[in-house]
């Protein structure tokens, strides 16, 4: 919703100033479409031709995104804790093993079920059970495992970061492609030189048009969805170094309700809950 209002502003802002200032917005209409069709045109085929599939796949996922608002919040982030908390009281006192059958089925365990928002997420469960699995096989040392971590979390970077790394080429190339539509049109012009000043003003008019394309798309449109992708992946990226934190505080023996102040130091203060409200939350669910 609100990259929208900004579009339109921009839009609303630049374009009322022109037609303000005497512009003709009919030459700017007039060439619209054909100065688009090359603009976008060269600059889709480039980026098809610069990305592998599973970036462009990713690039479609993530300006989906963009259009949505942020699944993350205070209520999200209590009960990503009170489900740790949970699991990890109920280890601290029936024992590691008591959380096997949770682990190995977590859309059939209670724990999971009981906190729907994050228990039906794919990508938490599958990094919460797939370290707990390695706890309770004891077999790892919390530095190893941290270092297993880090590397998830790093590989999870690097490839949501692909998506937007390409959007942000794209904002690179789009003033390029503008030039090239105007350099077409300054071609179409010279061929054109017979034809009487007022003819020849339109059609210089409706090249740089082309240039003006180029440059409002790249940093109106281009630019702003990929900075806006890259704070949706540090929120997702957040989250995890949040799982991470509070399961190396327990490993390293502290007690569930200081494990979870661990995670919660972690996050961001817009969703970070306050001690008293994650506490009351805590125990509201049991």
């Amino acid at each position: 919703m609100f990259v929208i209002v900004g579009w339109l502003v921009a839009i609303g802002c630049i374009f009322g100033v022109f037609v303000a200032h005497g512009g003709n917005i009919g030459v700017v209409l007039h060439a619209l479409p054909f100065e688009l069709i090359t603009i976008f045109g060269g600059a889709l085929g480039a980026f098809v031709a610069n990305n592998q599939p599973k970036v462009l796949k990713a690039t479609a996922k993530g300006l989906g995104a963009c259009f949505k608002g942020s699944k993350y919040s205070k209520a999200r982030a209590m009960e990503l804790l009170a489900l740790l908390y949970e699991i990890l009281q109920k280890a601290r006192k029936e024992g590691l093993m008591s959380i096997e059958k949770d682990v190995e089925d977590p859309h059939n365990s209670p724990l999971f079920q009981k906190f729907p928002t994050v228990g039906h997420d794919h990508h938490v469960v599958e990094f919460i059970t797939d370290y707990l699995r390695m706890m309770v096989s004891g077999n790892l040392n919390a530095h190893e495992i941290e270092s297993l971590m880090d590397s998830e979390v790093e590989t999870h970077h690097h490839e949501a970061h692909a998506a937007a790394a390409a959007i942000a080429r794209l904002a690179g190339a789009l003033p390029a492609f503008g030039i090239v539509a105007a350099v077409l049109g300054v071609v179409n012009t010279m061929g054109s030189v017979g034809q009487p000043p007022a003819v020849l003003g339109g059609m210089i008019g409706s090249a740089l048009v082309g240039t003006f394309l180029g440059i409002l798309l790249a940093y109106g449109f281009a630019e702003p969805l990929a900075g806006l992708l890259e704070q949706k992946i540090d929120e997702d990226g957040k989250e995890l170094q949040c799982i991470k934190t509070t399961l190396l505080a327990s490993m390293q023996g502290y007690a569930p309700q200081v494990a979870i102040e661990f995670g919660r130091k972690v996050l961001y203060s817009t969703e970070r809950p306050t001690f008293s409200e994650l506490e009351g939350h805590v125990k509201g669910k049991k």
